[in-house]
């Protein structure tokens, strides 16, 4: 027994070691957008900035943390597991984050923002109740933050910046409030083109390689399937029982976004650019939940209280009488809006070791190693 205990401590220790061995083989700093599929804090800053109670607490960081740790998970985000295969730092959120660690990354991303500008959507009589934050603020965040490093441009052209996820909340808030959704098919070629702009900024300003995801299945959500319930069979799909018509509006917005990314690729041959699908490496856990551990039904959140998908609007995640499952890992849903930590890990192998990202980021980047698997940590737990 104790042999097979050093056996796995001397295992577990060669894969950290390579992992850090390998940083400096390909990005020295992660740069990232976003909103909450990959804000680690933001939020809970500007919420305590704003002295307003903030969605993110207990139990929201109870599995890998062990405390709330600014990220709308159960635990770790995709982000962070992009960081852990490149050898570098979880990434610091920018506001309130260790300026002394920004050298090694920096979060934009904040939970509940949108591509667009909040006025864009006031105009429509559709409001974002979690945030006014949009793309053009953290990019404005982004070039005060340039401003101060006097080496700036060296630190870009050795980053991976991720932009996105976003774009996510530009359909999701107006589908919150019942909006029309032929008009809200029609915002997808000004967010797309929101993103799009963005980028080429990014470019101007020196960045070299960026990351940029699509939209998950939405139609897949606790909440939308709480919320746009139906009897008819047929609006379901049949092996995975997401809404079918609300998947339409990422795999809209995706195909847009592959066409902008290709064309900004032909503008500027020299960047690369990556496009991350977030909706495939997703939807795969969804077509077989048990090959990948979700055992606990896949369509239910699970923190939560109550209900069919385990949603209530009324009793989120943080507040009573919303209580935990007892086992996250066997969740693919967290909260109902957010995925657990054992489903972004799914979703990050899906990009770092396998198919889902145009063109492939092995060849981007060789060195990233392989996320640890989930079973050494149980292994080592039995022995």
């Amino acid at each position: 027994m104790a042999v097979a205990y050093v056996i796995v401590i001397v295992l577990m220790l060669t894969i950290s070691s390579s992992i850090t061995v390998s940083a400096t083989d390909c990005h020295e700093s992660i740069i990232s957008f976003g909103d909450s599929l990959a804000d680690t804090g933001n939020l809970v800053m500007l919420c305590r900035t704003e002295k307003q109670p903030c969605s993110v607490r207990s139990p929201y960081g109870q599995n890998f943390f062990h405390h709330p740790a600014g990220r709308a998970c159960d635990g770790r985000l995709i982000i962070d597991f992009i960081a852990e295969s490149l050898g570098l730092p979880l990434v610091q959120p920018y506001l309130g984050g260790d300026s002394r660690s920004f050298r090694k990354g920096v979060n934009f991303a904040v939970g509940g923002a949108t591509a667009l500008d909040r006025s864009f959507f006031e105009e429509r009589g559709i409001h974002n109740l979690a945030t006014n934050m949009s793309l053009r603020t953290q990019l404005d965040w982004f070039k005060q933050f340039l401003a101060t490093l006097p080496d700036g441009k060296k630190i870009l052209q050795s980053s991976l910046v991720l932009v996105g996820e976003i774009g996510g909340n530009d359909y999701n808030f107006p589908l919150m409030q019942g909006i029309n959704k032929e008009l809200i098919r029609s915002f997808a070629p000004k967010v797309v083109g929101c993103i799009g702009s963005t980028i080429k900024k990014l470019i101007k300003l020196g960045v070299e390689t960026m990351l940029v995801p699509g939209i998950p299945p939405i139609g897949c959500m606790p909440l939308f399937l709480t919320q746009y319930a139906t009897s008819n069979e047929k609006d379901y799909h049949p092996i995975t029982g997401c809404l079918n018509w609300l998947n339409e509006f990422p795999e809209y917005h995706n195909k847009l976004l592959q066409q902008e990314l290709s064309r900004i690729r032909k503008l500027h041959p020299k960047v690369t650019i990556v496009y991350a699908d977030y909706y495939n490496a997703t939807l795969r856990f969804y077509l077989s939940p048990k090959e990948f551990g979700f055992t606990k039904g896949i369509l239910r959140a699970c923190c939560g209280a109550g209900g069919p998908y385990n949603f209530n609007i009324s009793a989120m995640c943080g507040t009573l009488p919303a209580v935990s499952c007892d086992d996250p890992s066997s969740c693919a849903s967290w909260d109902g809006l957010h995925f657990t930590e054992a489903a972004y890990r799914v979703i990050a192998q899906g990009l770092l070791e396998g198919p889902y990202t145009t063109p492939q980021i092995k060849t981007v980047c060789p060195s990233i190693s392989r996320l640890q698997p989930p079973w050494s940590l149980k292994l080592l737990k039995k022995l």
